[in-house]
């Protein structure tokens, strides 16, 4: 296996839109609120492309002989006033397809991600983790990331 980390680029976007189609369909059962047609992965993959054009951060995809097997987008935001750092590192939109899960992909993106945001200065690195995303969060935590805050939800409907 030849694993090449790079910049997303045009000609990368139908694997980005499957991919992100992908992420729907995987995190749909632990939040049952995502959409799962191509309109709302279009729209997803939309919003996270402003968000990293518009906070000088990073869309990296991972490829394996050519084929596109992962993605991480990285965005640098600003941090409440009331926190030290002024700006930290934000890893969204991770996704590694099924068959490549557990043979070091998600750990190279993290890691690429990582050295981005060092780069850039940054002392914080954040990402968010769905509850019951058991595989994910187990990734997150060897590789470093602690929990940080607690988000709760309540359905009002």
């Amino acid at each position: 296996m030849r694993l090449t980390l790079r910049a997303a680029t045009a000609a990368d976007r139908a694997a980005l839109l499957e991919q992100f189609l992908g992420l729907h369909l995987y995190e749909q059962p632990l939040s049952g609120d995502r959409r799962t047609d191509l309109a709302g992965a279009a729209e997803a993959l939309g919003e996270a492309e402003r968000r990293v054009a518009g906070h000088g951060g990073h869309a990296l995809v991972a490829e394996v002989d050519g084929a596109v097997i992962g993605h991480l987008f990285l965005s640098f935001e600003r941090q409440a006033p009331c926190i030290v750092e002024d700006e930290y590192g934000h890893v969204a939109e991770f996704f590694v397809r099924e068959p490549w899960r557990g043979q070091g992909i998600g750990r190279a993106l993290l890691s690429e991600a990582e050295r981005l945001a060092r780069l850039r200065g940054v002392k914080r690195l954040m990402i968010g983790v769905l509850a019951g995303n058991h595989r994910a969060e187990a990734l997150y935590r060897r590789h470093g990331f602690a929990t940080y805050a607690t988000e709760l939800a309540k359905p009002l409907a």
